[in-house]
């Protein structure tokens, strides 16, 4: 017997909450679902990946997933999970993160008009940029009380800070975006994090009031870390799924760090790869939590997901640099930037490229141009000893390095012993 869509997300622990009916409704014919997105960045990030999850979930079994990105709702703000008023995007700003995220999300779901499920991307702005005040007053807003509104979650934890007529009457934005779908799309069902229960349920509360009709919420869990961390941050901030923010070796890193507890409850989340493998992958990887394989899988499937395969094995290279596999050639090919992330932190030195054009002996840089040796004897003795690498080939003997030696015309990278880098800089 297949597994049902609602098994599947609940053996993952990707429901918090759904509205009775849900799991039936899902049951008995193909059903459009949505979820919204508020285009409050030009690029998506991880926390956006949950929602997209069960938008992948929800389309491979069999159902139309709706992308819908809140260029209307942005320019709102959502009160939702916030103890303070957003700052207002001007519409420009709002155009342009439209367009990137209309781009991201493309690579997530299938596309394909031959197909009834094929997924599709709207835009709340269409249907709400027309609607004067008065007329939404009218149609939209007499049939949902003052009430209802202050008994959701997001704007009771706002009532003492304060909350602007703008932000409050956001939920019932939402709630016309549901209402739209379900009449234009044949849209039952929305989901969305744990924080967005109230908006989604004035949705459904107001389809049931003005057309009498049935729909449907379901909610995901907002993820944590084990740590009590908040998921998704990092001391640089937010990780992005575009890589001028948050570059596929930064990505990769996030996932390939996660600690034991975490990889097992990312990995359901975050990857398609069936209940089977994960479980057979969570077994091994108890048996040797040292050789890390439930991270290197999970790092595995969400970057090649995220950013291609291609930049996905750059990535392993260059943190392959780190655990001496690297070869000259791999430093080479890296990108500037990459290059600079694997050795952030390491201590750095500088030289001018004028010196090299004369030509220095390496124990000379090790120990007098640098501190990286207390003295020309320690110097000699450890290239001896094959304790010395430049550029990850190991040297016996002392050199004349010149300006041949630099990586990218700029870069000398000295190993001591296993794991001690140094990274010297030629302007």
């Amino acid at each position: 017997m297949a597994t049902t869509l609602i098994e599947e997300l609940r053996w993952r622990n990707m429901i918090h909450d759904m509205t009775p009916g849900t799991e039936e409704q899902l049951s008995k014919e193909m059903t459009t679902a949505y979820v919204g997105i508020d285009p409050t960045a030009d690029s998506l990030h991880i926390g956006h990946l949950v929602s997209i999850m069960l938008l992948k979930h929800l389309q491979k079994a069999g159902h139309k997933p709706i992308a819908l990105i809140g260029g209307a709702t942005g320019m709102i703000g959502d009160p939702s999970g916030k103890s303070e008023e957003r700052k207002l995007l001007d519409e420009e700003t709002l155009r342009r993160n439209e367009i990137a995220l209309y781009k991201q999300l493309q690579k997530f779901l299938i596309f394909d008009s031959s197909l009834p499920n094929s997924a599709e991307i709207v835009n709340n702005y269409e249907w709400i940029k027309n609607f004067n005040l008065i007329s939404f007053l009218r149609e939209i807003g007499k049939h949902i009380t003052i009430n209802y509104m202050l008994s959701k979650d997001s704007v009771k934890k706002r009532m003492e800070s304060g909350i602007s007529f703008t932000e409050f009457s956001y939920q019932l934005l939402q709630g016309y975006d549901f209402l739209y779908l379900y009449e234009h799309k044949n849209c039952k069902l929305q989901m969305g994090g744990s924080d967005q229960w109230g908006n989604i349920t004035t949705g459904t509360e107001l389809i049931r009031r003005k057309l009498g009709g049935e729909a449907f919420a379901l909610t995901c869990p907002l993820i944590t870390k084990a740590n009590g961390g908040k998921f998704g941050k990092t001391e640089k901030g937010n990780v992005w799924l575009d890589k001028k923010y948050t570059s596929p070796y930064q990505f990769y890193q996030f996932w390939i760090n996660t600690s034991d507890e975490d990889a097992e409850k990312y990995i359901k989340i975050f990857t398609m790869l069936p209940k089977k493998e994960i479980l057979q992958l969570i077994e091994e990887h108890r048996k040797n939590p040292h050789l890390r394989l439930l991270q290197q899988r999970l790092a595995k499937e969400v970057t090649i997901m995220v950013h291609g395969e291609e930049e996905y094995l750059a990535a392993v290279e260059a943190t392959q640099v780190l655990f001496g596999k690297g070869t000259k050639e791999s430093l080479e090919q890296m990108n500037e930037n990459t290059f600079l992330e694997v050795f952030d932190g390491v201590p750095q030195y500088k030289l001018t490229k004028n010196q090299l054009e004369q030509g220095i002996s390496l124990v000379e840089l090790l120990a007098v141009q640098t501190n990286i040796l207390p003295s020309k004897g320690e110097a000699r003795k450890l290239l001896l000893a094959g304790g010395i690498s430049l550029n990850k080939e190991k040297l016996t003997q002392d050199i004349t390095i010149t300006s041949s030696h630099l990586i990218n015309n700029k870069y000398l990278l000295i190993q001591k012993g296993k794991k001690n880098y140094y990274l010297i800089i030629a302007s």
